[in-house]
């Protein structure tokens, strides 16, 4: 096509607009985002088209999502010809004979839509689709600029006509016979340009929170970023948009309440392809009826726990002070430890869901909610950061307490642990909004979520309904019934259940479940320790706090460790204070030692995937430390606690033994399959990995031995 002139636009009549109007083109939506060199090359194959004197046609291709067409309105609204019509044609609707572009005799004196538009801009959009017997007449009129009425060629070439217009194609897949007639521009993908990630994300939210009438944008934390970073976007712009909207929807809550800054749970994509899990309500439908019933929690809550646990406190601060005489200590260290890290291999994290510290919690936010209190919003942001290892700090601080100070026979002390911890709930619960303690403080939760990860329960949403049916986001933020949904406050710890990527923020509360009317909430069993992946989003202080548990059965077994030295005490409960605490402080912080000692030899990395591949035998090992007395004086509970003639029942000692051992080889072939997961890479760092595994686990069981007569 020739350079000339420009022409003059097209005012075309009532009827031709009537026409044109399904395929204007009136706008570019946005320009090209970013600051990497992909952008900025892009941004000047665009603007080159745009000035290009000869106006020839474009061909942009790209992966599917990447707004292609947007990229030819910039070029055309960037040209000389900005002032003439811009139109879209799908490639794939378009028909076999090109009649709804070419015309078609049928149509009598109706012009084709080539005529109409005159001088202007065509794209076709989804060139790689369109019908195959149609290519040659569109390469043709790419390359000469020239067309015919109908179906078949003219054989006298009169009825030929020249477009004076500017083409435009898009394709996801290469069309080669396009390309010699083209000026071509490749879109990288979003995953290509990682880089420009933070700026699509910003500039996203401030167009579409515009649009929603927020009086400013809300702020992207950069942890929000750096995790996206890591996603491949497989739809790009496209799926960058849907996950914007769906973050701005879940935080808007009412026209006055406008976060300013968007929380890290907002922002969930895709997980990755789950295997081989059962869907247990698909199995039973009746049972997820029964299982979200409220009047079932609630009246566990806060008919039972509560006051379950009052009735607890006052027995430890009233009753005698041993643990051979107060069956609430009994109840504390001989039944909940063992039982609490049985089950952590079965329902995760679900003790946390009815955790008395917590339900007296909720009980004073309601409370204070009456009075007129409002707490805040959580502090959104990279709370992990500098909550982890606070947390990780705060376990060990109870562990140094917990045998320093003789907890395990001192019932008041005991209580004291347990209402300190009720203290930080109920604060954490007047300060801010939900379960904000259990997720980011509490130093048992902490514990919980860590061994959650090693779970055969799962409970997830389906992302494709989450995104696709749902408008409300109740099961995270709360709401009023919706159908078959329930009226809740939503999700405790203020997370969506398409977004987890393990178990560690979900204490199996089934508010999600309740709020959904779609029925995308599913309870499933999976393979054990399903979370523990080589790539995984870790807490910055989770990796301590793995270490601490690993400390305390050094720690609790201290004299097999440190008693060989002159310089150890002769009891942790008793003497001089200094030497006490130096001793449980060094046999506490062994793993931690040994830990950063192996840092100075192998990378972090494999560093960090050894030390989750001994995650089960971590719990094996806290296992068989407790097995003692959970085997040895959980049966005397109603003796201990004033009944002297109710029978009772002592596990004897060659039994504890065995059990002891059973479990610690239970935890080792766990550890050893785990790491061939984790180290897949390198057969001999399996190996030296399977041995470390042995020998933690031949010295865990000479630490928890039992004493047998």
């Amino acid at each position: 096509m020739p350079a000339g002139p420009v022409p003059q636009p097209l005012i075309p009549d009532h009827a031709a607009l009537l026409r044109l109007a399904p395929h204007l083109v009136p706008q570019a939506r946005r320009g090209v985002v970013g600051s990497s060199r992909y952008a900025r090359n892009l941004r000047e194959a665009i603007r080159e088209a745009a000035q290009d004197p000869a106006a020839g046609p474009v061909l942009i291709s790209g992966e599917p999502g990447l707004e292609k067409d947007n990229l030819a309105a910039l070029i055309h609204y960037g040209s000389p010809a900005r002032k003439q019509l811009m139109l879209r044609l799908d490639g794939a609707l378009l028909r076999p004979d090109g009649s709804d572009l070419f015309g078609s005799a049928a149509d009598g004196h109706e012009p084709p839509l080539l005529e109409l538009l005159g001088a202007g801009s065509l794209l076709i959009d989804k060139l790689d689709q369109a019908p195959a017997s149609l290519l040659p007449r569109l390469r043709e009129l790419a390359a000469h600029g020239r067309w015919w009425p109908g179906a078949a060629t003219p054989a006298s070439g009169e009825g030929i006509r020249t477009f004076s217009g500017r083409l435009f194609f898009t394709a996801e897949a290469s069309v080669p016979e396009f390309d010699r007639c083209c000026r071509l521009i490749r879109v990288p993908p979003l995953r290509v340009r990682r880089q420009d990630l933070g700026e699509w994300l910003r500039y996203g939210v401030r167009q579409r929170s515009r649009k929603l009438g927020w009086p400013s944008p809300p702020q992207v934390p950069e942890a929000v970023v750096k995790r996206l970073q890591s996603y491949d976007f497989p739809n790009n712009v496209r799926e960058l948009e849907v996950l914007i909207y769906r973050a701005l929807q879940q935080v808007r809550r009412q026209e006055q309440d406008w976060p300013a800054v968007l929380p890290d749970d907002v922002f969930w994509t895709a997980p990755r392809q789950q295997r081989f899990r059962f869907d247990i309500w698909r199995w039973k439908p009746q049972l997820r009826e029964w299982m979200r019933s409220p009047w079932l929690w609630n009246g566990l809550l806060f008919g039972l726990v509560s006051w379950v646990f009052v009735l607890v406190n006052l027995w430890l601060w009233q009753g005698p002070q041993d643990r051979a005489h107060n069956g609430a200590l009994n109840l504390f260290w001989a039944w909940w430890w063992p039982l609490i890290l049985l089950g952590f291999p079965l329902v995760g994290r679900l003790w946390c869901s009815f955790c008395p510290f917590m339900v007296w919690g909720e009980i004073s936010q309601r409370l204070a909610r009456r009075l007129g209190w409002q707490p805040q919003r959580w502090p959104r942001g990279d709370n992990d950061s500098w909550a982890s290892p606070l947390l990780a700090a705060g376990f060990a601080l109870i562990l140094l307490w917990e045998e320093l100070c003789n907890l395990q026979n001192t019932a008041w002390l005991s209580s004291c642990l347990l209402l300190l911890i009720t203290a930080g709930a109920v604060i954490g619960s007047l300060r801010f909004e939900k379960r904000f303690w259990c997720r980011y403080l509490c130093p048992v939760g902490g514990m919980n979520g860590l061994f959650a990860k090693l779970a055969v329960t799962e409970l997830r949403a389906q992302v494709g309904t989450c995104s696709g049916s749902c408008s409300t986001y109740a099961c995270f933020k709360g709401g009023p019934a919706d159908g078959e949904g329930l009226a809740t406050a939503g999700c405790p710890l203020g997370t969506h259940p398409a977004h987890l990527a393990d178990n560690r923020n979900c204490v199996l509360c089934l508010t999600c479940a309740q709020a959904c009317p779609h029925r995308s909430v599913q309870l499933s069993l999976r393979p054990p320790a399903a979370d523990i992946q080589r790539e995984m989003s870790l807490p910055p202080g989770e990796p301590g706090l793995l270490l601490v548990l690993a400390g305390d059965v050094c720690l609790h077994h201290w004299q097999r460790l440190l008693g060989w030295s002159a310089l150890a005490p002769a009891s942790l409960v008793e003497g001089p204070w200094l030497p006490r605490l130096a001793a449980a402080t060094l046999a506490l912080a062994l793993p931690s030692a040994l830990f950063l000692l192996a840092r100075l030899r192998f990378s972090p990395a494999r560093l960090q995937r050894t030390l989750y591949g001994l995650l089960p035998l971590v719990w094996a090992l806290l296992l068989a430390r407790h097995l003692p007395l959970g085997m040895g004086e959980a049966g005397q509970l109603l003796p201990v606690s004033g009944f002297t003639a109710a029978p009772f029942w002592s596990a004897d000692p060659h039994v504890i033994a065995f059990c002891q051992s059973l479990a610690v080889l239970l935890g080792l072939v766990w550890a050893v399959l785990l790491l061939r997961r984790q180290l897949a890479n390198s057969r001999q760092a399996w190996f030296s990995a399977a041995a470390l595994a042995v020998l933690v686990a031949a010295a865990g069981r000479w630490l928890v031995a039992v004493p047998i007569a």
